[in-house]
């Protein structure tokens, strides 16, 4: 029992549980508040991947509307819905999204 005693009353084994205690759950930087800051930080690399990834497509795009006029003919009759003399337009909506 006197060896328990003196194990738990250990002033570098109280330092050192304080220590712990206090970088777990009471820093301002504590272990909780970095996790949610990486999976944060995941999820904003998941974002700015997805952009990237839709600025190239943009880009490219672009590029061929700029160099082909079969593409921006065919960019007009899609979003502008743009037609031909003598040509019907039939317009087909989407029940589940709205979109056309």
């Amino acid at each position: 029992m006197k060896k328990i005693a003196s194990i738990i009353t250990n002033k570098y084994l109280l330092a050192g549980v304080f220590f712990i205690i206090w970088m777990l759950f009471i820093d301002q930087r504590d272990y909780f508040q970095q996790k949610e800051r990486r999976d944060e930080l995941r999820k904003l690399e998941m974002k700015k991947e997805y952009y990237q990834k839709e600025i190239d497509k943009t880009r490219k795009e672009l590029g061929d509307l700029q160099n082909s006029p079969a593409a921006l003919e065919r960019f007009a009759r899609e979003h502008y819905l743009m037609k031909k003399e003598g040509e019907d337009i039939f317009i087909i909506e989407d029940s589940t999204t709205g979109k056309k």
